[in-house]
């Protein structure tokens, strides 16, 4: 992929699109009149795009929206269903989760911006982002046992995300949930009229952009690596990576800009 740079360049690899506007990389999927569907070649799109923003240190936060009436519509099952050895099958899904987990693992906070339907590794994606931010037209599920499928990838973020009830109900009946129940579900975090969607987008990205992206990024990290960890064993990982952020240039200066009374420039930036 050619590079974007900060004067808004846009650039893309086929299914996705890529635009840079200062310090927040719009990526957006391109296939509406295919539900913009997670085919192999989006999905190495989004991997070597994630690969890439990761190394940026202009970009600072990831909007991830779609074209079209439809956020994502889950994996491009006419592709799934040409494909003729259980060895192809097994390396799609393991494309695709690897794809999902870079999203955790890349420093910069990603924001899916949902305008539609998403439904199994569509609402995979959404699970997977770090924040999101719904239309109220916005619809979501895991529908894959209504043809014999169960959404078992798609059920490992969502069964992070939900509580257990509420996942196991979207996994079972397949039914659609609304945006509001999304909300209430812990899927998103929040729901906005659909003309607003963008701007409400572009203000989140702008407000997290203005920290420093050392303090964000080891936040983000290390949020994920203690999730899962014991109690104990999760104070004592927070408390080294405390030390560590507190003698860091940039909490040096964001403490002097505050007692100081002024902004702060970060030496990361």
């Amino acid at each position: 992929m050619a590079p974007s740079n900060a004067s808004g360049e846009q650039t893309s690899i086929a299914p996705l699109k890529k635009r840079v506007d200062g310090a927040i990389c719009h990526l957006t999927l391109c296939r509406p009149t295919l539900r913009n569907a997670l085919s192999g070649e989006l999905i190495q799109a989004l991997q070597s795009t994630f690969d890439e923003i990761a190394n940026d240190r202009r970009i600072k936060v990831i909007l991830l929206d779609a074209e079209g009436d439809v956020f994502c519509a889950g994996h491009d099952l006419k592709e799934m269903r040409s494909l003729s050895d259980e060895k192809a099958i097994a390396q799609l899904f393991a494309d695709c989760a690897a794809m999902m987990q870079s999203i955790a693992k890349i420093p910069q906070p990603v924001i899916a911006l949902v305008q539609g339907i998403a439904t199994a590794a569509g609402c995979q994606l959404v699970a997977s982002a770090d924040l999101a931010i719904a239309s109220d037209r916005a619809r979501f599920a895991t529908p894959g046992v209504h043809i014999g499928l169960f959404c078992s990838t798609p059920m490992v973020p969502v069964s992070r995300v939900l509580g257990k009830k509420h996942a196991m109900e979207m996994l079972l009946t397949g039914d659609p949930a609304s945006a509001e129940d999304a909300l209430r579900f812990g899927l998103v975090n929040r729901v906005v009229a659909a003309d607003t969607l963008q701007a409400e987008g572009d203000a989140l990205a702008r407000k997290i952009a203005e920290k420093s992206a050392y303090t964000v990024g080891l936040g983000k990290q290390t949020f994920y690596e203690q999730l899962d960890m014991p109690l104990s064993d999760a104070y004592a990982h927070c408390c080294k990576i405390m030390t560590q952020n507190m003698l860091a240039p940039d909490a040096e200066e964001g403490i002097d800009a505050f007692l100081q009374k002024r902004s702060p420039v970060w030496p990361s930036d």
